[in-house]
């Protein structure tokens, strides 16, 4: 069987894109896109059969009754995503309390990445969506939210930046005080190309981003998932046991990028920069099992910011077959 399939190319999905991983009779045609292009092209038109998905954007659809996709419990894309906030140094923010009545950029409202800082941003600091005034780069007919009909929530301020400007010009010029997520890679969806991780008038809002990251895991013990795979529903309906054959391979390309970080392991532990027993944690894990809490977490989210109508359960998402695993 061909398989069409869309995934941005990682080190967990190398294995993938490079054959080292036995496909067993499956024919996979694989194509390297950047994630934002690549929701926004599976959500037109199911370009592709299997494809890395937006966890957010797949919630929302879901509880509109599109079951174009079902879910795999392959989680590609994984960040402290809070982390990242880049604010400028005259805008007064040292602390996350101190963006409540800012005006904050972002790529798009409704991506899994904000949802994930919004969430952080009101559980662990005290600062709700309504608390900020959101400017959004990306334009109706260009965006996820475009194809999902999305409208901004009860008590959030969503501006539009104009088509002759960009997020990363107006943090430059200092009409934005922060950008909380910010992409300037080069893709359909996305236009920002300033360097603000460079720009002598921004900074980090944390000093430390690791340091907050391991804080963050700590005490929750969460790694905030940003994509899952989808396979065609008609597709996986029409050949019993395809969505776990795909789950395998992609569990079995995670087991030999987990091989080839432990190959490196013992120069890090020789050169004193870590713990023997911090590198031996596999962090990044796939199946419903070792990630339901995270997921159901990311649902609770959606669903307290006003993206999606009802509390959406994970049975909904994925595939009955791979509950389990």
């Amino acid at each position: 069987m061909k398989l069409k399939i869309g995934m941005a190319s990682n080190p967990r999905t190398q294995p993938i894109f490079q054959g080292l991983v036995e496909r067993q009779g499956l024919e996979l045609e694989c194509e390297d896109i950047h994630g934002s292009e690549l929701f926004y092209r599976q959500l037109k038109s199911a370009e592709f059969d299997v494809a890395e998905m937006s966890m957010s954007s797949f919630m929302i659809i879901t509880s509109q009754g599109d079951t174009r996709f079902v879910g795999l419990p392959i989680f590609t894309m994984r960040k402290f995503f809070h982390t990242g906030i880049l604010v400028r140094i005259d805008s007064g923010i040292e602390l996350p309390e101190d963006l409540k009545g800012k005006r904050v950029g972002v790529p798009e409202y409704q991506q899994t990445a904000m949802l994930w800082i919004r969430g952080i941003l009101q559980h662990e600091f005290g600062v709700a969506p309504p608390d900020m005034t959101f400017w959004m780069e990306r334009t109706p007919d260009l965006s996820h939210g475009g194809l999902t009909g999305f409208a901004p929530p009860p008590g959030v301020t969503i501006n539009q930046i104009p088509a002759e400007s960009s997020l990363g010009e107006m943090v430059a010029s200092g009409e934005l005080d922060s950008a909380l997520l910010y992409l300037s890679d080069r893709n359909l969806v996305d236009r920002s190309r300033v360097d603000l991780n460079n720009h002598p008038e921004v900074k980090p809002l944390f000093s430390d981003p690791r340091a907050e990251g391991i804080r963050y895991h700590e005490k929750t013990g969460i790694l905030p998932i940003n994509h899952c795979m989808v396979i065609r529903r008609e597709l996986a309906g029409k050949n019993p046991g395809l969505a776990e054959h795909v789950y395998r391979l992609f569990v079995r390309a995670n087991e030999l990028c987990e091989a080839q970080r432990m190959e490196h392991m013992a120069y890090h532990v020789d050169t004193g920069l870590v713990a023997e027993d911090v590198l031996r944690t596999q962090i990044v894990k796939y199946g419903m099992v070792a990630n339901r809490r995270v997921l159901e977490t990311a649902a609770n989210y959606s669903h307290e910011q006003g993206l999606t109508p009802r509390l959406i359960g994970v049975e909904e998402l994925f595939a009955p077959e791979l509950m389990n695993v």
